[in-house]
């Protein structure tokens, strides 16, 4: 008969197998059996105590100390605890919307350096959480070789980005045509020496755990680095990209809140008790007419309009041009059921502003979704909050779990419904072929022209 050890109902790692011996089976055949249960029971003991780990098992991360400043737990002393973090929530909103303000002044490159902080931080909060919950363990070289991917990870992108948009200022210095001639060979080079670093650091009864640990540091730079650089490549289609997208997140966390402390009676969603329906809602028609309004009011300046581009000869980033016609008043006929309400045939309005509608409504319904995701992934590690960095906040990942999500789905929105062909980046990636390719463009560019009747041919003498 098949009999069974078992711990409960299912059997484990470390549980014993006892078949019944044929008959006529060899008397070699039972020794190896043995030897291999033998070798199998070793390993089992080797690595039982991390495969029987349940969820109930991971030690739970203290809670993070207050860092609210005396001042405002003074001002705020008298009011009960609701009211206090409404309070504290809303004044570092204020703060933060106004240093938000201040870097939007101060130009794109500012706002790309502000991206790539955001990024290291939110990296930092998560693999923190990775080595606070492991850390009795003490597997080497994790954190060494989680920021040493880190940083091949954004040396891969960012080289990316310079190669497409400062290819003229690059062609300036050989040392940088160099790198940017090899770029992906370096960038595989550097990878895969971290992962060599990695296989050698691998010890025994922790196989399990490292590898885990491996995923958790990818999937960390999945979620933090390649959304980042796609922050930026829509930063580099115009600021408005940029502006629009990541305000109305900040318009439909900041309504919602507002929506739910005031009327919410209704739970959301079990992975947040404190989301409710009325501020759901609540946030969808607030941030549709936000990103609505928004859109209008930024479609107006150049600033904010034209493509980002780096000019060498000023040595800096520039956002002059044309407007496109999506960024043109254009007369639309109204519907009939709008021309009842509004008493009027014809609007004038930004092409932009049809598409901020569908931007607000995913920043509304779908956006919310990140910060779903990152409840339950608090929930699974028992913490409150990704840090303490923000008083009231939590962390910087508490407050850009839903952005992420918005930046994957604007690049997608542009190059699938806006972006045509970049005159500028075409133009860049001539300027850097060898003379006699260039000169071969040149012809055939002109001879296409002469056929669709743009130039004249030249006369013959």
């Amino acid at each position: 008969m098949l009999e069974l050890r078992h711990r409960g109902s299912c059997p484990g790692p470390r549980e014993a197998v006892s078949l019944p011996h044929r008959e006529g089976e060899a008397a070699g055949g039972d020794h190896e059996t043995e030897s291999t249960s033998d070798k199998e029971t070793d390993i089992d003991d080797r690595y039982g105590d991390l495969d029987s780990r349940t969820d109930s098992d991971i030690p739970e991360i203290p809670p993070s100390s207050d860092r609210t400043p005396e001042i405002l737990k003074k001002a705020l002393s008298g009011l009960s605890s609701r009211w206090k973090n409404w309070w504290i929530r809303g004044i570092l909103t204020l703060t933060m919307i106004s240093l938000f303000f201040l870097i939007i002044y101060m130009g794109s490159f500012m706002l790309m350096l502000l991206v790539l902080g955001i990024q290291v931080k939110c990296f930092h909060e998560i693999i923190t959480i990775g080595y606070r919950v492991y850390h009795s363990y003490d597997l080497p070289w994790f954190r060494t070789l989680s920021w040493y991917f880190l940083l091949c990870v954004n040396y891969f992108f960012y080289g990316e980005t310079v190669a497409d948009y400062f290819a003229t200022f690059v062609q300036r210095e050989e040392q940088l045509q160099f790198l940017i001639r090899y770029h992906r060979f370096i960038s595989f080079a550097l990878y895969l020496a971290g992962f060599c670093m990695f296989v050698l650091s691998l010890v025994k009864k922790h196989y399990r755990l490292q590898f885990y640990m491996f995923a958790w540091t990818h999937v960390t730079l999945l979620i933090t680095v390649t959304q980042s650089h796609l922050v930026i490549q829509n930063l580099f289609e115009g600021m408005i990209w940029f502006l629009v997208p990541i305000s109305s997140v900040i318009c439909n966390d900041i309504t919602a809140y507002l929506f739910g402390f005031f009327f919410g009676r209704t739970p959301l969603i079990k992975l947040s008790p404190k989301k409710t329906w009325e501020g759901f809602i609540g946030g969808f028609f607030s941030t549709v007419v936000f990103g609505f309004i928004a859109a209008y009011v930024l479609s107006k300046y150049q600033y904010f309009v034209c493509p980002v581009e780096y000019r060498s000869d000023v040595n800096s980033f520039v956002t002059e041009c044309e407007p496109s016609e999506l960024f043109q008043l254009q007369t639309y006929s109204l519907p009939p059921f709008l021309k009842a309400v509004l008493r009027q045939e014809r609007v004038s309005l930004y092409p932009f502003q049809i598409h901020s509608i569908a931007l607000s409504t995913f920043a509304s319904l779908i956006g919310p979704f990140g910060g779903f995701f990152a409840s339950g992934f608090k929930r699974a590690f028992k913490i409150k909050d990704f840090a303490n960095t923000i008083p009231g906040h939590g962390g910087i990942m508490d407050r850009f779990d839903c952005q992420y999500l918005m930046a994957t789905f604007v690049h997608v929105y542009i190059t699938s419904f806006i972006r045509g062909p970049n005159p500028s980046k075409v133009l860049q990636q001539l300027l850097v072929l060898q003379p006699e390719q260039q000169l071969n463009i040149y012809k055939t560019l002109k001879t296409h022209l002469i056929e669709k009747g743009i130039l004249q041919p030249a006369l013959k003498v």
